[in-house]
């Protein structure tokens, strides 16, 4: 699938790559950071932003997505960026097709499956009346006892298009149904992937059982996500991984301190002495 993408700035190619429920706008505070120096392109995974729907959401799948966009693109080789489930996507892209990634970096993830809580907000997304008369406030008020927080339903509503005929942007289908696969990764999901030398989907496989290229794993200092024992994984794939934690920050490092966040990606992008 070609996705959509948005593109700042000049130099040396960055792609950047959102989490579940995002869209390529919301890594905005690291594009406009970065497009001093580099070429950033921000993309909309499957099922997001104003790409297009599909069921298979398997991070190989989701891999071959970004590939196929950057040869239509034009880009031969990028530093990645991924947050979270982009950060997934980013890791496999690596892995998989390691000549289109200069660099690594990862933003609060690990190579690991996870449980989740999105069971309830996703069927409260999908039972909200989507009537021409609706509005944000309603909106708004008919998610807040499945999501609590503001500030994640104010996240999750900023996929809700209203009008005459309001709809999500979401392919709010095709993520439950894929739900296992998001939060898994294949090492820990078999049927996910099927470890075979090529993917059916049509992007050959062209790397091997690591990357070996320089990686950066940033971690919320509160998050739950790369916890301590995540190293041996994220060293198992990645083994020239540098892992460093954002002080005072979750899971939304690049929200809660932006400056910090950036100032992490521009000294690890512009050492020279980074391997490549």
């Amino acid at each position: 699938m070609i996705l959509s993408a948005t593109t700042t700035g000049e130099g040396p190619d960055v792609v950047l790559l959102h989490g579940l429920f995002g869209a390529g706008r919301n890594l905005g505070v690291i594009a406009r950071g970065l497009a001093p120096y580099f070429r950033v392109t921000a993309l909309d995974l499957r099922n997001h932003g104003v790409s297009g729907h599909a069921p298979d959401m398997r991070y190989a799948t989701m891999a071959a997505d970004v590939a196929v966009t950057m040869a239509a693109l034009g880009i031969p080789r990028a530093a990645v960026i991924g947050h979270s489930m982009g950060g997934k996507t980013a890791m496999m892209l690596a892995l998989r097709h390691p000549a289109l990634v200069a660099r690594l970096v990862v933003l609060d993830i690990a190579p690991l499956a996870y449980d989740h809580e999105y069971d309830g907000f996703i069927a409260a997304m999908r039972g909200l009346a989507l009537a021409p008369d609706l509005t944000r406030q309603g909106a708004d008020a008919a998610l807040s006892d499945a999501v609590p927080d503001p500030a994640l339903r104010g996240f999750l509503l900023h996929n809700l298009i209203l009008g005459a005929a309001p709809h999500w942007r979401l392919g709010l289908e095709e993520i439950a149904a894929a739900m296992d696969d998001l939060v898994g990764w294949p090492d820990d999901t078999p049927s996910s992937y099927d470890g075979g030398a090529s993917y059916d989907g049509g992007a050959s496989y062209d790397g091997g059982a690591s990357y070996d290229g320089g990686a950066l794993f940033l971690r919320g200092e509160t998050s739950a996500y790369v916890p301590a024992a995540a190293r041996t994984a994220i060293e198992r794939w990645f083994p020239n991984a540098t892992i460093e934690t954002i002080a005072g920050t979750g899971h939304w490092l690049h929200a809660e301190k932006p400056a910090a966040v950036v100032e992490a990606l521009l000294s690890f992008l512009r050492d020279d002495t980074a391997h490549s």
